[in-house]
């Protein structure tokens, strides 16, 4: 008796076993799961100055997932190595990367994180949530346009503009004008990979 016991206690745990495998992959099909292509996307950003100064970011990552179909169920996460940004001369990105400004010896990532969709059109979102750079963190919103909605594949080109001395980069460049404001650029291209569509109100 003691081992039929036992015999049926272990083909219990099993099938508890398999079943806690089974059931969050079933509840992940029913949720649109997407791949972003970072070799097809940018993260780029532009300051009006004397003497131009923009670039990108050459090392991120980001990721955009749903607890549903419904586009408002988002949660985007955007991690940026700060010591990757490329302004296209030496001098500009070591000014960049000092303690003035992205500080990335003391704060390596510059991150975005937002837990809520809002549609404002039919292809159009904001994305209010925290923006996180040199340590300071604050509310800021991206704003999204969608180019392929509903299908397989698509694009979001998103914007966001912040005040650079709210983060305490108050200081300049030598020789450079530059001004408070800083846009920057979010262009993410991607695919389904599993799940439903989403849906768009």
């Amino acid at each position: 008796m003691f081992e039929r016991h036992t015999s049926s206690s272990m083909w219990l745990a099993v099938l508890c076993l398999l079943a806690s495998a089974m059931f969050p992959s079933v509840s992940r099909a029913q949720v649109p799961v997407f791949e972003i292509t970072t070799e097809d996307s940018s993260i780029k950003f532009y300051v009006k100055a004397s003497v131009a100064l923009e670039g990108s970011f050459d090392k991120w990552d980001a990721t955009m997932t749903f607890t549903s179909a419904d586009v408002t169920t988002g949660v985007m996460d955007i991690k940026i190595q700060a010591a990757s940004v490329n302004a296209g001369s030496g001098m500009k990105d070591g000014k960049l990367k000092s303690k003035e400004f992205f500080d990335v010896k003391q704060n390596p990532l510059i991150t975005f994180h937002s837990d809520k969709v809002v549609q404002t059109g039919p292809t159009t979102l904001e994305l209010p949530g925290t923006f996180t750079i040199r340590g300071v963190s604050k509310p800021e919103t991206l704003t999204f346009t969608v180019i392929g909605a509903g299908t397989g594949a698509g694009e979001v080109k998103g914007t966001m503009a912040f005040d650079r001395k709210d983060y305490g980069m108050n200081s300049g460049i030598p020789f450079i004008k530059i001004a408070d404001r800083v846009e920057v650029t979010v262009d993410l291209k991607g695919k389904r990979v599993s799940g439903p569509p989403l849906v768009f109100t």
